[in-house]
């Protein structure tokens, strides 16, 4: 592959896009000593298109960073007992304590996506969402938390690539649901369901942000890069940390007393 052009036109280089990730992670770890420090509450949202990569985006997020401060939320379908909850109530028992970053492998968002175009839930429960969702926006942001929502959006083409990539590698196979292919066989009825949510629900104060995905590293980089410039926060990592010295061993032989135990076989 030739150098990157700066319009996007190739695909970033893995060289480039390891060396650029490095720099966002040693960010991302300020970051988080700036959360525990101030207490923040934050919540992150990602949505969109299957198969854009919300998944390559999350990890990338958290791979260098205790899980104790940014806790990703993927919940599965819900439960009967769940059902007949208020709607944001399974959500809700998952939101930000003080010094937590919260991220939502999506989120309440599944009523105006999915739930919307494969009929799981009525035209009123709907019509109802869009109206009370930026209701319940407006009382999260009031109350303090830092709401960040990501919609990350594929082209056609690409969304068909990687769907067959999974069909074709066992290692991915598990990635394609039936979900995945109703929403290949239904793109424009997605299409319509996320112009009616971003119509409803991109509001100043809890906007929603476009993340194009077509190149996954350049998606990764973008995302976390504008998610930094979100939060007004500053190094306090403190100073070098030092190790010391070991203490004496006295009379313990590590290596003996695990030679008594059960190994793993040196396969490789």
């Amino acid at each position: 592959m030739g150098k990157d052009k700066k319009d996007g036109d190739k695909r970033m280089s893995r060289k480039r896009y390891e060396k650029e990730l490095e720099k966002l992670h040693a960010e991302l770890v300020k970051l988080q000593f700036w959360i525990k420090e101030k207490g923040l509450r934050i919540i992150v949202v990602f949505e969109g298109r299957d198969a854009a990569g919300k998944g390559g985006v999350i990890k990338a997020i958290t791979e260098r960073v205790s899980p104790r401060v940014f806790r990703v939320v993927a919940l599965p379908a819900p439960s009967d007992q769940e059902k007949t909850q208020m709607y944001i109530q399974r959500y809700m028992r998952h939101f930000p304590s003080a010094g937590e970053m919260v991220i939502f492998d999506r989120s309440w968002y599944n009523r105006a996506g999915v739930e919307r175009v494969m009929d799981f839930c009525t035209r009123e429960q709907y019509i109802r969402f869009l109206q009370y969702t930026p209701l319940m926006e407006r009382a999260m942001v009031d109350a303090g938390i830092l709401l960040f929502k990501y919609w990350l959006d594929v082209s056609m083409d690409v969304q068909e690539k990687r769907f067959r990539e999974r069909i074709d590698d066992p290692r991915k196979i598990w990635k394609l649901s039936p979900m995945d292919v109703a929403s290949y066989q239904r793109w424009y009825d997605y299409s319509r369901a996320r112009d009616d949510m971003l119509a409803a629900t991109d509001l100043e104060y809890s906007p929603w942000t476009i993340v194009p995905a077509d190149d996954k590293r350049r998606a990764r980089l973008n995302c976390i890069a504008h998610l930094l410039s979100r939060v007004d926060y500053e190094d306090v990592t403190g100073d070098r940390i030092e190790l010391g010295e070991r203490k004496p061993e006295g009379a313990y032989d590590d290596d003996a007393t695990l030679a008594e135990r059960s190994m793993v076989p040196a396969v490789y």
